[in-house]
């Protein structure tokens, strides 16, 4: 009785995990699948609440509303936009220069499409992040200098007509630069030169901050900016270590690399200071971590701890 009562447990377990059984054989590498998801997740947490705390504490108190609001804004936007024509013309075959319009809307994205041997809705969602946080990191150039509303439209703008077109030129297989040799592992392209240029011009353009350096502007809270670099620091692994696409010894070393650059330039940026002023600051020793940060991104997945 014991025996039938065993065999029939089998056979029940069989049956039930069929559909699960399937669905492994197209394709699905449920572990990588596992740790994009944790990835992307970590990727936002850089945007809201860490890029979002980082510039709070920067900026004068009565601006502080302002800027988180700023970011948050941006985060909703630019998931909309990318999911009505961003993620088609970064992804789209399109042509060596932009996507086309074959996934508006997500076209085709379902539960079964697949990029690579993770679902195709996880892997726009993981560059849904990036294109998030991208136009995040130009606000600091004119935070406190630019209305709310000429912030929304500079940023959809620019993630359309710059983000996207260059997110394909590097990512995408049939992008000019990718058919180059481009190396890009996790944005350092596609993220920071673009938003580091775009920052340079919109301040350049915008001018000189009224009443500085005749007015002083310190940092209001210097507490919030910290936090929000702690934030950054732990989100950088899904950044970095999430654009292997998988959970293997890539994302591993991607992950130890940006530990060590993030370490080596919070020291080297603290000694600096320490040298120059007679005693560091906290302000210095977390700008150094992001300079280290971003520094390692797009070599994260090419090097190793002794930079080889």
């Amino acid at each position: 009785m014991i025996t039938k009562t065993f065999q029939w447990s089998l056979l029940f377990v069989f049956f039930a995990t069929l559909p699960s059984l399937a669905f492994a054989q197209d394709g699905l590498n449920t572990g990588n699948t596992a740790w994009i998801l944790t990835a992307t997740a970590l990727v936002l947490f850089m945007t809201i609440p860490g890029l979002s705390f980082f510039y709070a504490g920067i900026v004068r108190s009565k601006n502080v509303l302002s800027i988180l609001m700023q970011c948050f804004a941006i985060t909703c936007m630019v998931s909309i936009l990318w999911v009505m024509y961003g993620y088609s013309l970064a992804f789209g075959e399109g042509n060596s220069w932009i996507g086309d319009f074959s996934k508006v809307f997500m076209a085709g994205v379902d539960e079964s499409s697949m990029t690579g041997d993770i679902p195709e809705s996880v892997f726009a969602m993981f560059q849904l992040t990036f294109a998030i946080i991208t136009p995040a990191l130009i606000v600091g150039a004119f935070a406190e200098r630019m209305k709310f509303s000429a912030m929304l439209l500079f940023s959809a703008l620019w993630v359309t007509l710059v983000y996207a077109p260059i997110t394909h030129w590097v990512w995408a297989e049939s992008g000019w630069l990718f058919q180059m040799g481009l190396l890009d592992f996790a944005g350092g392209t596609v993220v920071h030169v673009t938003a580091g240029t775009a920052a340079l011009v919109a301040a350049l353009v915008m001018g000189k901050r009224h009443g500085f350096p005749q007015m002083p502007m310190p940092p209001h809270n210097l507490t919030i900016t910290v936090a929000g670099a702690g934030m950054l620091w732990v989100g950088w692994f899904g950044f970095n270590a999430g654009s292997a696409l998988a959970a293997n010894g890539n994302a591993g070393m991607a992950m130890m690399v940006t530990h060590i650059s993030a370490s080596a330039g919070a020291l080297a940026w603290m000694i600096a200071e320490w040298v120059r002023y007679g005693k560091p600051s906290v302000l210095g020793i977390v700008t150094g971590m992001v300079a280290g940060l971003g520094t390692i991104t797009p070599a994260s997945g090419f090097v190793g701890p002794g930079g080889l």
